[in-house]
């Protein structure tokens, strides 16, 4: 029987700004999952937050996109919701765009990374979850765990993922898809996600020469939904998170880590609007405070055992990426004395809340021709 593990967030309030879920609101999670495990529609769960988002990571037999899981993620977050607004709390709400469910979160406002896999002999799994960035801001570290070999030293010396890997990269303006195989397409790859806003990878596939892993069940899977696409407007950056296997016939738990030793740019930031670098930090530092940042990332660690969780481990409250979190705040820095300019500021195509259309209607009739 195959074991199912989703990960659905949303941001529905927190305290003093965008900073931190309250742990009201926490427990409201904690005690919704609890009965849901009680009655056996969930194996087992985890509720955390990462800064003023609210993550729940689940287990269950009900394979992707299953109405019945995505309802009890739907209803936690209504009813943490309404506690919320009890509260006053900053952006009640905010990340669900419709009261009524329609049996799939996704559109609704939610983040979702999900995946159905066999289980291993031994299973580890990380989730991952970042805060004030979009989905693309996974795209350097997911390639550089599946397809890097100066990352992952288990692509030359391992040889059952020796030939690689395939990449589902989507298209999230066009809503397209399409399957892209590593290393033989690598310079294709990189020429569509180095372009983070537009093509994003999706999930990673092992392929139909793998040695153990079923080439039909993805290794890794990323959240890519925009939420300012669903609602028409900015309410709230994307927040993505993602799900990664490793070891045994897949890249170990620390090649996977080892990709986020580098603080890469991400957009997001202040007001979805700013490029910072990435922070991979504990959970504890997980709040985002210094002009609503910068961007951070969290990293738990589990093994799953007959659809159990057993963890978390908090892999990035480790010493070796002090050096990685300094750097990251000497970046900080250096493109916060940019103020409003670019590259601090987005490109004004990807900028998703900005005063610029109207200044330009504003002054539509100053503008004369240059001879």
């Amino acid at each position: 029987m195959k074991t199912t593990v989703s990960l659905i967030k949303a941001d529905i309030g927190s305290v003093a700004g965008h900073s931190l879920v309250a742990k009201e609101l926490l427990d409201i999670a904690e005690e919704k999952l609890k009965e849901a495990k009680e009655t056996g529609l969930i194996e087992d769960f985890r509720v955390f937050n990462v800064g003023d988002d609210l993550q729940l990571l689940m287990t269950h037999r009900k394979g992707e996109d299953n109405p019945e899981i995505h309802e009890l993620a739907f209803n936690t977050f209504k009813e943490a919701t309404k506690k919320a607004k009890e509260m006053k709390l900053y952006g009640a709400g905010q990340d669900l765009l419709s009261d009524a469910f329609s049996g799939n979160v996704k559109g609704m406002g939610p983040g979702v990374a999900e995946m159905e896999f066999t289980e291993r002999k031994a299973e580890p799994l990380i989730a991952f979850a970042m805060d004030k960035t979009e989905p693309g801001a996974f795209n350097l570290p997911i390639f550089k765990i599946f397809a890097d070999p100066f990352n992952t030293a288990g692509l030359i010396i391992d040889p059952s993922f020796h030939s690689g890997f395939i990449f589902e990269i989507w298209d999230i303006m066009e809503h397209k898809r399409v399957l892209m195989r590593s290393p033989e397409e690598m310079y294709d790859i990189l020429a569509l996600i180095g372009s983070k806003s537009t093509y994003v990878i999706k999930r990673v596939y092992p392929k139909e020469d793998h040695k153990t892993l079923p080439k039909d069940e993805p290794v890794a899977v990323v959240s890519t939904e925009k939420l300012y696409q669903v609602a028409g407007k900015y309410v709230g950056k994307d927040d993505p998170v993602a799900l990664v296997r490793a070891q045994s016939g897949l890249p170990a738990v620390g090649e996977v880590l080892e990709a986020f030793s580098f603080p890469h740019l991400v957009s997001g930031w202040m007001r979805g609007s700013h490029n910072g670098p990435i922070l991979p930090v504990s959970l504890k530092d997980a709040r985002c405070t210094r002009f609503d940042g910068p961007p951070r990332c969290v990293a738990l660690g589990f093994q799953v055992s007959n659809a159990k969780l057993i963890g978390p481990v908090d892999l990035f409250a480790d010493v070796a990426f002090e050096y990685t979190r300094m750097k990251a705040l000497e970046v900080t820095e250096y493109m916060r004395r940019h103020g409003p300019f670019e590259p601090h500021r987005l490109p004004r195509e990807e900028m998703e809340y900005t005063t610029l259309p109207e200044v330009l209607e504003k002054l539509k009739d100053r503008f004369e021709p240059v001879k």
